[in-house]
């Protein structure tokens, strides 16, 4: 450790160095920090803290019920909750004694479509423990709602195709690609994409469509085809600003 802050002074190899700092499956400091002899040191890049012999801790990663970190009744320990005494679960989200009948159990176990966990795990006193039998953590959600499976593309088996983010089983892709699981690249710059979809007032698809490869998406306000849609390029046109006044001279209502 005597070369700790000066790695010219460090008597570790480069191999040995990294040896020590590297986590099992080989990420360096769990990439949250960088290597100096053998020790990690850990970056705070976002909100919270990262801390531990190899930076694997990181308080703002432990799991949430209801929008409440270890669902109130716990403290986050290195990523993991620590139920308080008459609690347990990944977040703390069960009680260890159940004082409500079956029935009033269920009934707070139903989504809005009154199906219990969403058919997607079983209820436990008034609270839904999401199947998830291979222990990845994809189904989740208060009724079990949310299942990130459906972002898991085919070909690769991975999520987003590893370009983008999954949430409630929807692919958020970076910039650069789109599809339904991130899988197919731009073959145009960002900077590019973002000028074909800017608008003349300045906003990305006028603020009533999403930008896809330089092509703009227009939010269909009106199903039908008919009365009421957003058109245009960069969906500049909304229809919804017209009077639906007949024109008995065209023979049709406003356009535009």
């Amino acid at each position: 450790r005597s070369g700790l802050g000066n790695p010219s002074s460090c008597r570790l190899s480069r191999t040995e160095s990294e040896l020590r700092c590297r986590v099992p499956g080989g990420r360096l400091c769990s990439d949250r920090g960088r290597c100096e002899c053998g020790v990690c040191i850990c970056q705070v890049t976002e909100s919270g803290k990262y801390y531990g012999p190899l930076c694997e801790c990181h308080d703002w990663v432990c799991e949430t019920y209801d929008g409440k970190i270890c669902a109130g009744h716990g403290k986050c320990d290195c990523g993991k909750c620590k139920c308080d005494e008459g609690w347990y679960g990944e977040a703390c989200q069960y009680p260890t004694t159940c004082n409500l009948t079956r029935r009033k159990s269920n009934e707070m176990c139903k989504n809005s479509q009154d199906i219990i966990c969403s058919g997607a795990g079983t209820c436990q006193c008034g609270r839904c423990k999401c199947a998830n039998s291979e222990g990845n953590g994809l189904v989740y959600g208060k009724f079990c709602e949310c299942d990130d499976r459906e972002c898991i593309d085919d070909e690769t088996e991975e999520i987003c195709t590893g370009h983008g983010k999954c949430y409630c089983g929807n692919c958020y892709c970076e910039a650069g690609w789109h599809g339904d699981k991130c899988e197919f690249q731009c073959d145009i710059t960002p900077w590019e994409i973002k000028k074909r979809c800017t608008s003349p007032d300045g906003k990305i698809c006028s603020n009533r469509g999403t930008c896809v490869c330089g092509e703009c998406t227009c939010h269909d306000v009106d199903p039908t085809g008919d009365w009421g849609d957003i058109h245009g390029d960069t969906c500049e046109c909304d229809e919804r600003n017209c009077k639906a006044v007949y024109d008995r001279y065209s023979d049709d209502f406003c356009s535009g």
